[in-house]
């Protein structure tokens, strides 16, 4: 307590010198401070020095009271007996000087009936702010350039090492030269010298070459058959040593597996009789309790009631629960939930769980597809025409719907990857619709069931109040041709059940079909189209958007962090990619060989060159690679053609 007063009096005192310099300039209305007030109220010994030299003004300090000089404090200390002297006869013995206190006390009411008390407080504190702000400022400029010393240094390292590998690589290249040219002089020296000594030879002793010749091919017979015959022994007996290096080993190792197999047992053994005993124990002493509850429940007879009866409710409350449950989920499954055809949709698979799905996707999605390189269809890249008449039929849908008119029915077709389902679903998303996507593969296998499924899913569409596309991918796998022999009685059901439903127009239904082999279809089907749109190979000038999207999906967005706290923590950090010198000529160039590649085999054409980027040291994407990757690619693609071009000719 005494020392909470004693800081709330400095305070006031400090606060009163403050005051008392600011009513001394009131007539200016304006408090300059230069530097860091200090209140020394209470010193015994001189003031210090400004900053500048001079004295410190009397405005906010005190005097203070001479000090006594060294020699005589330490006599003072000295002798014991001595009192203190006191020159000045305001103060005490002990050096403490009232008068500050008094003129503390005075300034403190002065300020007290003043208005500018807050103001003095005020500018103190953003003063201070001021300096602290000045001196962290300060401290990251030095870092920064701390930091940018140390890039400059390691550069200059690192340029100086290069340089010196390139000079040491230079050096090594010029000794190994000359050294081999030194080589070839000797060896033409030596040549020269022992073609001279020949022909001396051949001069001299031209009479006995011939007979040193016979017996020196006849010595070099004999030594070579001696030498064979030496080799012969020697690999029979290096064979015959590995031979019976291979039994030891042979044998040392089922020794070995012998002696860990025992081992092994054993171990097993003791761990079972262990884990027996102890089950053993477990089980007498469960017994034991059951048996002795059983005991008390059978000597007594209200227990025994009591327990039969409890045991009996409750598996008849369970099984009814279980029962009445599964028929209850299954009843509103049935009424509420989504078909098991849709493999896809923008609606819940409840009424209620679409709405905050619809909502978040609106929210996250926006107009950030349709923003990119300009295009309405985001990542769908078609052909100027097509996309025009895309643009028309949703403008048309859409008008349709406000309208209350009928929906016309669509068939997209064209080779596989061309974008017919991402088309649908920007479709659906422009117009104003839902959408939902099934296959055609998945009726088959529903045998006699397939009937009542497509009746449930064209009963579920109808429930949409905004207007539902129903996309059907794959459509030939079930509303092929009916007079194929090789087409069951079920599927010809489904396929009529599909044309009973499909009968009439429809103001709540699109029927959008999709397919490869349009001429497979029935015709009763293709009576029921009303615009067919085909999806070709993409051109040159597709081919190059469709690697500039696909550059920045999978290599230039690769790393950076998506919104969502608990991804970012739980969720590894994927790693940056540096692009190097990948020019749009590059991209065109690439375009270029990629003929005959639909937009997915470009998608997965750009999802390996990520691969590639990650298999390398330093994660860089430049021209060699990005080439590389595009031409193993491509022999990939032409190899397959030359097999699907095989296998036709062979069926």
């Amino acid at each position: 307590m005494a020392k909470t007063c004693a800081m709330g009096l400095i305070s006031a005192l400090a606060a009163a010198s403050a005051s008392s310099s600011l009513l001394s300039q009131t007539n200016q209305n304006v408090a300059f401070a230069d530097g860091p007030f200090n209140f020394p109220l209470f010193s015994s010994s001189s003031p210090s020095p400004s900053p500048s030299g001079s004295p410190q003004s009397s405005t906010g300090q005190l005097p203070s009271q001479p000090s006594a000089s060294p020699a005589s404090t330490t006599d003072k200390e000295g002798s014991g007996n001595v009192k203190a002297r006191n020159d000045n006869p305001r103060t005490s013995s002990a050096g403490f000087d009232p008068e500050a206190l008094e003129r503390g006390a005075k300034a403190l009411r002065e300020i007290s009936s003043s208005s500018n008390a807050k103001k003095a407080f005020e500018l103190m504190k953003k003063q201070e702010e001021t300096r602290q702000a000045e001196l962290a400022e300060r401290a990251a400029e030095f870092k920064a350039m701390q930091a940018q010393a140390e890039t400059e240094r390691q550069r200059v390292i690192y340029d100086e090492q290069k340089k010196l590998t390139q000079h040491q690589a230079q050096t090594k290249s010029q000794m190994a030269r000359y050294e081999d040219e030194l080589a070839r002089k000797r060896m033409q020296a030596e040549n020269e010298y022992q073609r001279a000594r020949n022909q001396e030879l051949v001069k001299l002793q031209e009479e006995s070459a011939i007979r040193q010749e016979q017996a020196r091919r006849a010595t070099e017979e004999q030594i070579q058959a001696q030498r064979r015959q030496t080799e012969r022994e020697k690999a029979e007996i290096e064979r015959e040593t590995i031979r019976v290096k291979a039994m030891a080993e042979a044998e040392g190792r089922a020794h070995e597996a012998k002696l860990a197999e025992e081992v092994n047992r054993r171990m097993l053994v003791d761990r079972a009789n262990a884990e027996r005993e102890k089950w053993v124990a477990a089980i007498n002493t469960t017994f034991d309790h059951i048996g002795g509850g059983l005991r008390a429940i059978l000597t007594d007879q209200n227990k025994l009631v009591v327990a039969v009866g409890g045991l009996t409710a409750l598996a008849a409350g369970i099984y009814t629960t279980r029962e009445g449950a599964r028929v209850i989920w299954g009843y509103v499954d049935r009424i509420l939930g989504q078909p098991s055809l849709i493999r896809e949709s923008s609606r819940g698979k409840y009424p209620w769980s679409g709405i905050f799905s619809r909502a978040m996707s609106s929210l996250r999605n926006g107009d950030k597809t349709s923003s990119k390189n300009g295009n309405w269809f985001g990542e769908v890249i078609l052909h100027p025409s097509l996309q025009k008449r895309i643009q028309q039929l949703s403008g048309a849908t859409a008008n349709t719907k406000a309208h209350q008119a009928p929906f016309r029915n669509m068939l997209f077709y064209g080779p596989p990857g061309t974008g017919k389902t991402m088309a649908a679903r920007e479709l659906a998303r422009k117009s104003g619709l839902d959408y939902a996507l099934m296959t055609g593969g998945d009726v088959a296998p529903l045998g006699p069931q397939a009937v009542t499924k497509i009746h449930q899913l064209f009963d579920w569409a109808k429930k949409s109040k905004r207007g539902l596309l129903l996309f059907i991918d794959e459509a030939d796998a079930f509303l092929c041709e009916r007079n194929k022999t090789y087409m069951s009685e079920a599927q010809r059901s489904a396929l009529n059940a599909l044309l009973f439903r499909t009968g009439d127009q429809s103001k709540d239904i699109v029927l959008a079909l999709a397919t490869n082999r349009p001429g497979d279809l029935d015709s009763a089907v293709a009576d029921r189209i009303d615009e067919v749109l085909e999806f070709p190979l993409p051109r040159e000038d597709e081919r190059f958007k469709l690697l500039k999207l696909y550059l920045d999906k999978y290599i230039a967005q690769a790393g950076s962090r998506k919104p969502g706290l608990l991804q970012n923590l739980f969720k590894k950090q994927q790693q940056k990619i540096e692009i190097k010198g990948l020019t749009d000529d590059i991209l065109r160039e690439a375009a270029a060989k990629t003929e005959g590649f639909s937009g997915r085999e470009i998608a997965k054409l750009m999802a390996s060159v990520q691969a590639a980027v990650y298999g390398s040291e330093n994660c860089v994407l430049d021209p060699s690679l990005f080439r590389e990757v595009v031409d193993y690619k491509v022999a990939e693609h032409q190899q397959r053609r030359k097999l699907a071009g095989a296998d036709g000719d062979g069926a």
